[in-house]
């Protein structure tokens, strides 16, 4: 806001010094010799009289209605009193006295200063404008983004009337909520799966307890009859099971649902989903020398999420880019019965086809992402979100080319 400030006295010091400067050069040229319209005309005068030999009498009767300031011409005399200012030049030996009228128009200068002042009060208009309603808003809310990285998701934002940053702050204001909400949401789910983990390991150590006593009693031969001996295998391979079973639990308890994808299925059409997807994709991929083709896949009514089928692509495209080998990625299309198939494939495929299976798991990469940073849950995010719009998404490979493919429902 300071330096802002120190700008703002700069600019209006800057135009005041103009100004001056343009008044005084406006002034020393009117005061000057060659500015004085007076001493113009009567060099001219001058001039033509020599030129033509006039005498005394067509000197002093000389027409003068072609000037502007010369009122009159004379012979010279030290005795003659004069009411008008004059200058005396000598003319074929003689001195005449030759009588102007000062031209005292400043017309000019009030218009050169009207307009230069018009435009300090427009600049200092417009600097205090922008400070108002641009700079010190900006300064107001710059530390919004600081606390939200933080954390700090519980001080509401303060409104802003301001019509450039009102809808900014609005948004702001609503992401705060939603991240709020999501913390909370978050906060009471990891209780939940918590307490569900705690009580499947509690219940672990049921049957867990009874096999120890089986593999004790087995151990000191406390069983005497080979049914005992078998009862009591039954028994061990029984709670086995049971512990299997929780154990499966609580893997699924730990894996499902961290992520909260939600969907709003409505109509759209294909062409919006390629057009967005394209758009985003023509130009990043042109600066990195990689082919981007997109075939024609004609119109069509989609059943799903316009934003979610977008956040897919994107996806895939992302996928494409990192693990391909940056030569050529080309999106496609095929129909299937009452289905629309998107194909995304990349060239440079190091991916080996046993991986395939396991490509949509939460947290899996495969053995071509090393070096290269992720998390795993691309594909995975692809997937749910595809089952939730009656979808489905999968993958294969094929001549060192890699292919997902996204089935989508038509409407």
């Amino acid at each position: 806001m300071s330096k802002f400030k120190g700008f703002f006295c700069l600019i209006m010091a800057a135009e005041i010094a103009l100004l001056l400067l343009c008044n005084g050069l406006y002034l020393y040229e009117k005061d000057s010799d060659r500015g004085r319209l007076y001493r113009v005309e009567a060099n001219r005068i001058v001039r033509e009289m020599r030129d033509r030999k006039l005498t005394e009498e067509e000197i002093i009767s000389y027409d003068l209605s072609a000037y502007q300031t010369i009122v009159g011409i004379r012979a010279f005399s030290m005795a003659e009193v004069c009411n008008h200012d004059y200058v005396v030049e000598d003319i074929d030996g003689k001195l005449y006295r030759i009588e102007y009228r000062a031209d005292q128009n400043y017309r000019p200068l009030f218009y050169m200063n009207g307009a230069l002042l018009f435009m300090m009060f427009l600049t200092g208009a417009v600097l205090f404008y922008v400070y108002r309603k641009v700079l010190k808003p900006f300064h107001a809310m710059s530390g919004l983004s600081y606390e939200l990285a933080k954390g700090n998701l519980s001080a509401p934002i303060k409104e802003e009337r301001s019509k450039l940053f009102g809808r900014f702050l609005w948004g702001m204001d609503m992401l705060r909520e939603k991240l709020e909400d999501n913390r909370e949401r978050e906060l009471e789910f990891q209780r939940e799966r918590k307490t569900l983990i705690l009580s499947l390991s509690h219940d672990i150590r049921t049957p867990l307890s009874s096999i120890e006593l089986y593999s004790r009693a087995l151990a000191e031969n406390l069983y005497e009859t080979p049914e005992k001996k078998e009862e009591a295998l039954q028994g061990i391979r029984r709670n086995a099971g049971e512990i299997k079973k929780y154990v499966e639990e609580i893997v699924a308890a730990s894996r499902e649902d961290f992520l909260n994808l939600e969907v709003e299925n409505g109509e759209i059409y294909l062409s919006e989903i390629l057009r967005e997807t394209e758009r985003y994709y023509r130009d990043r991929l042109a600066v990195i020398h990689t082919e981007f083709k997109v075939e024609d896949c004609g119109e069509c009514l989609l059943k799903g999420d316009k934003n979610r089928l977008i956040e897919v692509l994107q996806n895939l495209m992302e996928n494409a880019i990192k693990y391909g080998d940056g030569k050529r990625i080309c999106l496609s299309c095929e129909e299937e019965e009452d289905c629309k198939l998107l194909h995304v494939e990349n060239s440079g495929n190091s991916l080996k086809e046993e991986e395939l299976p396991n490509l949509f798991d939460p947290f899996y990469r495969g053995g071509n992402s090393q070096g290269v940073k992720g998390n795993g849950l691309g594909l995975y995010i692809c997937k749910t979100l595809m089952r939730k719009m009656d979808g489905e998404v999968f993958a294969q490979v094929s001549d060192g080319k890699f292919q997902v493919t996204v089935v989508i429902r038509k409407a």
